[in-house]
């Protein structure tokens, strides 16, 4: 498996549906990371351009619930 882990993940597959993915913990970890940098640059972004509005749970969940 070592080998093959070189080359990057390796999927395992059962009846012919990819179920698991087998990566390195250093590489799992960067992909964490790589994806929480993101999210964050994502929500900055959103601030920006206005696409955020404030309020407070109880508002949120009234709002929700009238439709």
């Amino acid at each position: 498996m070592n080998e093959q882990l070189e080359n990057g993940p390796v999927w395992v597959i059962s009846n012919n549906v990819p179920k698991y993915v087998v990566m390195y913990g250093d590489a799992y970890r960067q992909m964490e990371d790589e994806l929480s940098s993101l999210r964050v640059q994502l929500s900055e972004a959103d601030v920006r351009t206005g696409r955020v509005r404030r309020g407070t749970a109880d508002k949120l969940m009234d709002e929700l619930l009238e439709d």
